[in-house]
């Protein structure tokens, strides 16, 4: 097929495509989160199919170190896919040397350098925002199209890289937009996605109805959400059969009619109780199934699919993940639904923790420090989350540090579309911030993170509460 659904991104992948084809064995080297497991599934598929062999590998975060230990291996080429942007300069460094050939598939801020190497695809060189655009996979579906020769039609991997863009939280405004959305039609039109519109909560294919509206909380609704008994009371004065023998349905066992009646009164109660209207309108948004996938199951539902992912890869077992985005339906899913029982419990508890700890406002920006209370790898969902706890202003972004070693402190940042659209950009804070303490940083608008040394927590907040009063005046 040989084509995109990105066309100004089409040279460039053609590009980084015939450096892949030229090259004898192929190390791939991905992030850790949803977005760069889909990104090294969506990459490895490709690959395999274009008859290059390849291997596989993960790594927290990518530095210094880390370039150079990967410019050391036997493998001549190697594609960093969902980072290498921000660390384009040691990339060249080595680049220049013999043995060692990059590709570099990404999505978040290049870092500055003289230099646009044409093995370089990145959606942000090409005027495409990479925070709500197109994510990691995304741009790894545009270099995959581009590995397609005679025969061969990686349309199929588009669902793949929808899971990556929601994981990555592209769909924050109710859907995916600009390429991401391209990426969505040809899905669609290969059959691998279907697409609708349907009640915006967490858990259709897999929570108990109460369940399912007790934890529906981006838009609360007064005596239903964060209220089991709230919400049983609300399924019980409804003229729908929600139960079957005693065990509540979920929303996937309930016909279209079911699901419309149930929608139409939850609308009305949050009417009744004061919803604004903005608010309301968020209680219906886009809904991306993959229809290859169970009826019933997390890997229905692109939202669940991505947090199955996000439970593997932050518990170090990233290669559990890979499996399933590949196929592997038995052991590899096992451990990842154990690992997400896991997951869920140690971010209910990091929620919690926030609760009773609250969060200290610093004028432009508020944070908590979680030391060793909650694990590196997940602390920035938890700041994430915890923009919906009592006591924590949306209209300022939350900054979170939980111990990384024994000498740095992880710090993760969230903000809001709102503050973003104010002009919130959290990649220059978590880059410049870090910078001035001797650490590193960078991500996305919406949500970034950094790496300081450990005691350095205050003067950062210092510089971070600075800038973001500078941007959003």
């Amino acid at each position: 097929m040989s084509a995109t659904p990105v066309p100004e991104m089409a040279d460039r992948a053609a590009t980084c495509a015939e450096r892949l084809r030229a090259a004898e064995r192929v190390l791939v080297v991905s992030h850790i989160d949803a977005d760069g497991l889909t990104s090294a599934a969506i990459a490895g598929t490709a690959l395999k199919r274009a008859g290059i062999p390849h291997e596989q590998t993960f790594y927290k975060q990518l530095d210094e170190t880390a370039v150079a230990e990967l410019a050391a291996t036997d493998y001549e080429t190697v594609l960093f896919t969902d980072f290498g942007s921000g660390q384009l300069p040691e990339i060249l460094a080595h680049a220049e040397g013999d043995g060692f050939t990059p590709v570099i598939v990404d999505h978040h801020q290049p870092a500055e350098t003289d230099v646009n190497p044409p093995y370089h695809l990145n959606p942000l060189l090409f005027g495409i925002n990479g925070a709500r655009e197109l994510s990691g996979a995304g741009a790894a579906y545009v270099l995959a199209r581009a590995l397609e020769s005679s025969g061969v039609d990686n349309r199929d991997l588009a669902a793949t890289a929808v899971v990556g863009a929601v994981g990555d939280m592209q769909d924050s405004g109710g859907q995916l937009h600009g390429a991401n959305a391209a990426i969505v039609e040809e899905g669609v039109a290969a059959g691998a996605l279907a697409e609708g519109k349907d009640l915006a909560v967490y858990g259709k294919q897999t929570r108990p109805l109460p369940k399912l509206l007790e934890y529906a909380t981006d838009t609360h609704v007064p005596g239903i959400s964060s209220s089991y008994a709230g919400a049983v009371e609300f399924l019980d004065g409804l003229d729908v059969d929600c139960q079957v023998e005693g065990d509540w349905k979920r929303w996937v066992d309930l016909t279209d009619a079911e699901r419309r009646r149930v929608a139409s009164a939850l609308v009305q109660h949050a009417v009744r109780r004061g919803v604004p209207a903005r608010k309301i309108e968020q209680l219906v948004a886009t809904t991306y199934t993959l229809t290859a996938e169970p009826e019933g199951t997390e890997l229905r539902d692109a939202s669940e699919f991505s947090t199955l992912l996000n439970a593997t890869a932050r518990y170090e077992r990233a290669d559990v993940g890979l499996a399933v985005c590949l196929g592997d339906r038995t052991g590899a899913l096992k451990r990842a639904r154990e690992l997400l029982r896991t997951h869920r419990r140690n971010l209910s508890e990091g929620l919690n923790w926030v609760k009773r700890q609250g969060v200290t406002d610093a004028g432009s920006i508020q944070w908590f420090d979680a030391g060793d209370e909650i694990r590196e790898t997940i602390v920035g969902i938890v700041a994430g989350m915890s923009m919906g706890v009592d006591g924590v202003d949306r209209s300022k972004p939350v900054v979170a540090f939980a111990e990384e070693s024994g000498t740095e402190t992880k710090v993760s940042a969230r903000g809001t579309a709102g503050l973003v659209r104010e002009g919130l950009d959290l990649s220059v804070v978590m880059s410049e911030a870090s910078a001035a303490v001797g650490g590193n940083g960078g991500g996305h608008d919406i949500a970034a993170g950094a790496t300081i040394p450990a005691g350095k927590e205050e003067t950062f907040i210092q510089h971070a509460d600075q800038l973001v009063a500078d941007q959003l005046g």
